[in-house]
């Protein structure tokens, strides 16, 4: 059976997921759907955050490149955020 996460670092990963923001619409990642769980191994001193960017991209091909280009600044802000909060544990984008 999976231990659950410590409350603490829940409480701070949901704090990061609100303070990180859509470039576009200024809404925090935990209101876009684009985490879809953040899972944490103890053993390995790791952080895995399980995103959905591609589930979000437009149709057109010239808005799918901006969409991309934003796709890496929010898994910039998002990994740098993390590390602020967890400077000892790995993160990994899954």
């Amino acid at each position: 059976m999976p231990k659950t996460m410590d409350p603490e670092m829940t409480r701070k990963i949901a704090a990061i997921l609100d303070r990180v923001k859509d470039p576009e619409s200024g809404l925090g990642l935990d209101r876009l759907g684009i985490i879809e769980r953040v899972r944490y191994n103890e053993e390995k001193q790791q952080m895995y955050i399980f995103t959905n960017f591609l589930g979000h991209l437009p149709n057109c091909p010239s808005c799918s490149g901006i969409a991309l280009a934003l796709m890496s600044t929010i898994q910039r802000n998002l990994a740098e955020e993390f590390k602020k909060e967890f400077p000892e544990l790995g993160i990994e984008f899954v």
